[in-house]
Formats: structure tokens, sequence, C-alpha cells
């Protein structure tokens, strides 16, 4: 049995963790510069920029999904969901499905006018789970990033 609910500032330690696994996961841990100090800032300080919800069994946090208000100058108001993320051991019980379920009903709740994620293109287990929602994948769109080290020299430099 599994709960779903808001996450606390308590469960950031926990939903740490589970980031860290994520990273792990997509061979990435060496780009996780988060920390649960900055959660706590970001998501519980004066200006929060993120929410969240998380899977609780037996007391112990297996799952969360991540998310932020964001605006489409198109569509207006939009939910985008960082993360879901299950910890590997409770994998293939639901718990994806209830906590996307979960941030679907913020979205209507919040009278957003889309849910909008992104998916590594090499996680089929991922795109297979959004597939059952039938949700639309854009492939016109490339994402673009840069880091605050980089905007920095760029704007020494120029």
């Amino acid at each position: 049995m599994f709960t779903i609910r808001k996450g606390t500032a308590q469960d950031v330690a926990a939903v740490y963790q589970l980031i860290v696994e994520l990273a792990i996961y997509e061979k990435a841990p060496q780009e996780v510069s988060n920390t649960p100090d900055k959660m706590l800032a970001d998501g519980f300080g004066s200006h929060p920029v993120f929410e969240f919800y998380v899977a609780e069994t037996e007391g112990n946090i297996v799952g969360m999904a991540l998310y932020y208000v964001r605006y489409s100058t198109w569509k207006g108001r939009c939910i985008y969901l960082e993360d879901i993320i299950v910890t590997e051991s409770y994998r293939g019980k639901g718990i994806g499905y209830l906590l996307f379920e979960q941030v679907m009903k913020v979205t209507l709740a919040e009278q957003a006018a889309l849910l909008v994620w992104q998916v590594l293109d090499w996680n089929e287990p991922a795109l297979n789970f959004y597939r059952k929602f039938n949700a639309n994948f854009d492939g016109e769109w490339v994402n673009g990033k840069l880091s605050n080290q980089e905007i920095a020299s760029y704007l020494k430099d120029n």
C-alpha cells in the first residue's frame, strides 16, 4: 500500500537520495550539483520555486514527482514536471502512475494549459510509461542550455 502526499521540508533528504539514484541510472552522477540545503531554500524559502509529491510506504519515501509553474507565451500558465523518480526496487508497482496522476490533478486545479516534461530518447521504460497516457512527443524542438559558468565566461569575454 502506497500513500501519495504533498512533500514537506522533512522529506528533502530522502528526495535528494532519489535524485542521486536517478543520476546514477542516467549515467551522470557527476552532474548533480544540487544539495539538500539548496533544495530546502529553493522549495521552502521565502520564494519557493518548486513543489513535489512523495510516494510513501511503511514510513519510507520510495518515489517523488517534482514540478513547477512555467509560462508559455503561446499557451499561458503550464506545469513543468521536472522528474518522476521511483526507487529501483519499487518500480513496476504503479507508483509512477499514481505520482503522474497527482501532477495531472495539479495541472487541472491550477487551470494550467499544459503539463510538459522531457524524457531522454534512450529511456524506453519512461517513453513507454508516458505512451500509456497518450502523451505527445515533440520531435521538432531542440533543448538548449547554458551553465552559469558558460554565461559568466561569455559575458566576461564580450
